[in-house]
């Protein structure tokens, strides 16, 4: 009959004690104690922290520091609390419809007769929401502005609307891992980057303090532009957003909270299109 020795014995006893939150391992005349965690959520440290202060404006950021004379405690504690935001920004990305990719040029890229009619499905769907809509800003691109401006027969008239040419499609970064069919010259990303970047920070920041009610601001634009955004606002790698599909038409909510913190409400839904009506490319 086999024997087992001191050491092998302890070492089969801590074998059936996975399942508990405690193992002690004894060597010689030498004990140690581990922690044992039963999930790896409970014993994880995150390789990157998320950035308070990613848009500039978070609260301590903005007020002089305290002094550490003690009168000084309320005037630092006041002005923190006027520098809080208090509302909600909710941004609403729009895909533009499906369109002509033979076009020469960018005036004659416009929607097909399905891209009218995932744009029609599109401002359907954002009217049944019932928001007050306080912006709708258009990309200068054709086939964005004309999603816009099919979109905008389903919402109120009083809303204002603008053009930019800041979120005008492009090549946000080069894309991790490089995509063999696309292929753009460097000089594409050197320009596209800064100019999306400019986009980026122009419509992504929390609510100012005087903001009282939520706001809701609809952006009609691009597939490169949206997916960088998203990655961006979540502090992703922005080398990822090549990574993400977006359907024509579709719609990604993005909201900003007074902490700062950015949620991701929805990512290219077209749940409001029949299956035969959705396209991505």
């Amino acid at each position: 009959m086999a024997t087992f020795s001191r050491l092998q014995k302890i070492a089969l006893l801590s074998l059936g004690a996975v399942g508990g939150s405690l193992a002690y391992y004894s060597i010689g005349k030498s004990e140690k104690k581990y922690d044992v965690k039963n999930s790896w959520t409970t014993n994880y440290a995150p390789s990157v922290k998320w950035n308070k202060n990613w848009d500039h404006r978070e609260p301590a950021s903005l007020v002089k520091p305290k002094s550490g004379k003690p009168e000084d405690e309320n005037r630092y504690n006041e002005q923190l609390e006027k520098a809080k935001s208090k509302a909600v920004r909710h941004l609403i990305l729009i895909r533009h419809g499906q369109y002509h990719l033979d076009g020469a040029t960018d005036k004659q890229r416009i929607l097909t007769d399905l891209g009218r009619q995932q744009a029609e499905f599109t401002g359907q769907r954002l009217a049944s929401l019932d928001i007050k809509w306080d912006l709708i800003v258009r990309s200068t691109m054709s086939r964005a502005q004309e999603t816009a401006n099919i979109i905008a027969q389903h919402l109120p008239k009083e809303i204002e609307v603008k053009d930019c040419q800041l979120i005008e499609e492009g090549a946000p970064v080069p894309p991790e891992p490089p995509v063999g069919h696309w292929r753009p010259e460097p000089k594409q990303f050197f320009q596209d980057s800064a100019r999306i970047e400019a986009a980026f920070r122009r419509y992504f920041y929390r609510a100012p303090p005087e903001q009282k009610q939520d706001s809701y601001t609809l952006l009609v634009c691009h597939a490169n532009v949206i997916r960088f955004f998203v990655c961006k606002a979540l502090q992703f790698p922005p080398e990822g957003w090549l990574r993400i599909s977006l359907n024509h038409g579709s719609i990604t909510w993005v909201s900003i909270l007074p902490s700062g913190n950015v949620v991701l409400r929805s990512l290219s839904e077209t749940g409001h299109m029949e299956p035969k009506y959705i396209t991505s490319r």
